[in-house]
């Protein structure tokens, strides 16, 4: 069919080429973000000092876990719309993403209320250090009257992503971090016409930066016409529907679970690194900077890959499926393996970075990497074969690979093997744990009953469905 303006079809052309393509900006949307918050904390720790970036530590925590049930529903909607653009079913997609898109902005204002008023026992909670609880509560407040606007621009973006735009998305990352990067020394430290706001400056700078990105976002939505824009009578998809609600909440619930399994697993593992001692945490701390790097290639070319999946799924191509991941894995293989390999080549530059020069945990550091750096190209086949099952609607193969993972494997190897081993059996762990998730990832996989049910009910009938009354809507199941 026909593509309208704002749209791609990731159903023909060369596979390799066209994945690729569309994972490079999401990609730089990804390095963009981490780079934001490592510039946002050297701010913080130069301009305030270390009470203040402890207190943006504690903080983020709790964002981590508020972004990750919005991530979750937010791929919920992009694979259902993906497939709904691969059938040519473009109000059924603009329906969808109404319908998640008002979910998720009414627990972004619920949340935004409720964290406000709650935020001095959550950090209680969080047993947040007296020397920073003050710090962290002015930066938490306004944090959380950022977060609206922050989830609207997440779940828009993933939305064009669903409609085969990753390009639209990559820019307007780039305008909300040169804001927030641009503000933050500026409202911190009152520099010229500016308030001098203290901690409170740099949350400031971002809600800033969140909202302003928004509004310019819609109105490019809105002035390029956009097959995502609402107009007259189609607002009122921002009501969900217990139809299209039964599909993202029941999908997005396992796919946020996962990102919360992965971060539950490595704060066990920072337990068990900090009974090392100092060193051993310094280096692994240093480490861990490198690889969030290592990881993005693999998430962005999964994230390319649900999109490309969901569309073939929705075009009636199943044989394209396998072709896509193929792609992927290659994909993967050449990026995370060229940046593993950077990594190794230069690790003491990097480190030094974090720990500075004369730091005994440099070594250390160096060790580390080598043991357990190219775990992570293994990790990314599992994310990349996970992506193109997510857009046939597997989510709990995943949330259970990754849970076998991330603790008997990872945690099982470390107990069995730290006599032996010594500290050792920590690093060692990681590529043993992404072993065992890559195999359990390719038997899962070759299983062909989750493509059968992704198929199963077609784009045209869930389309006519999406227009019937509640009762009709009521009796639609998606397969699990």
């Amino acid at each position: 069919m026909p593509r309208r303006k704002g749209t791609r079809d990731l159903t023909s052309g060369p596979v390799f080429k066209t994945l690729v393509l569309f994972a490079l900006p999401t990609l730089g949307s990804n390095l963009l973000q981490s780079l934001n918050g490592t510039v946002n904390s050297i701010w913080v720790g130069r301009l305030i000092g270390e009470a203040a970036l402890a207190a943006t530590a504690n903080a983020n925590i709790v964002m981590f876990l508020v972004f990750s049930t919005v991530f979750g529903f937010g791929m919920a909607a992009t694979v259902k719309m993906g497939q709904f653009f691969g059938a040519g079913q473009e109000d059924a997609a603009r329906r969808t993403f109404g319908s998640a898109l008002g979910l998720c902005l009414a627990m972004a204002v619920l949340v935004a209320t409720l964290g406000w008023i709650f935020a001095p026992a959550l950090l209680g909670a969080l047993g947040t250090p007296g020397a920073s609880y003050a710090l962290a509560l002015d930066y938490l407040r306004i944090i959380f009257v950022s977060i609206p606007g922050g989830i609207v621009t997440v779940m828009i973006a993933m939305g064009l992503r669903g409609a085969g735009d990753s390009r639209t998305p990559f820019l307007f990352m780039i305008l909300t971090v040169v804001i927030d990067v641009a503000l933050n020394p500026l409202l911190i430290a009152g520099i010229g016409p500016f308030p001098r706001l203290g901690i409170a400056g740099s949350a400031t700078a971002t809600a800033i930066a969140n909202y302003v990105s928004l509004a310019a976002l819609v109105t490019y939505v809105y002035a390029r016409d956009l097959p995502l824009r609402l107009r007259g009578s189609e607002i009122g998809y921002l009501v969900p529907r217990r139809q299209e609600l039964g599909y993202i909440v029941g999908k997005g619930l396992p796919m946020g679970a996962q990102m919360l399994l992965v971060s539950s697993a490595g704060i066990v593992f920072i337990g068990l690194v900090n009974r090392e001692g100092l060193l051993a945490a310094a280096a692994y701390g240093a480490a861990l900077q490198l690889w969030t790097y290592i990881q993005m290639p693999a998430m962005a070319i999964g994230a390319a890959n649900s999109a490309m999946a969901a569309q073939a799924i929705g075009a009636r191509l199943p044989g394209r499926l396998d072709q896509i991941s193929r792609a992927g894995i290659i994909a993967n293989l050449a990026m995370t393996g060229t940046i593993t390999a950077l990594m190794l080549l230069f690790d003491r530059a990097a480190l030094v970075l974090f720990l500075g020069p004369d730091s005994p945990a440099v070594p250390l550091a160096r060790h580390i990497q080598f043991l357990a750096s190219w775990s992570f190209i293994l990790f990314g086949v599992t994310i990349v074969l996970f992506g193109t099952m997510r857009a046939g609607g597997v989510v709990w193969v995943p949330l259970i690979v990754l849970a076998v993972a991330m603790f008997p494997a990872r945690l099982g190897f470390y107990y069995g093997f730290r006599d032996m081993l010594g500290q050792d059996a920590l690093w060692l762990a990681f590529p043993f744990g992404s072993s065992v998730s890559m195999l359990l990832a390719i038997w899962f996989y070759r299983r062909k009953g989750w493509r059968e049910k992704g198929l199963a009910i077609s784009p045209e009938r869930a389309a006519e469905e999406c227009h019937t009354d509640g009762d009709a809507a009521g009796r639609f199941k998606p397969e699990m």
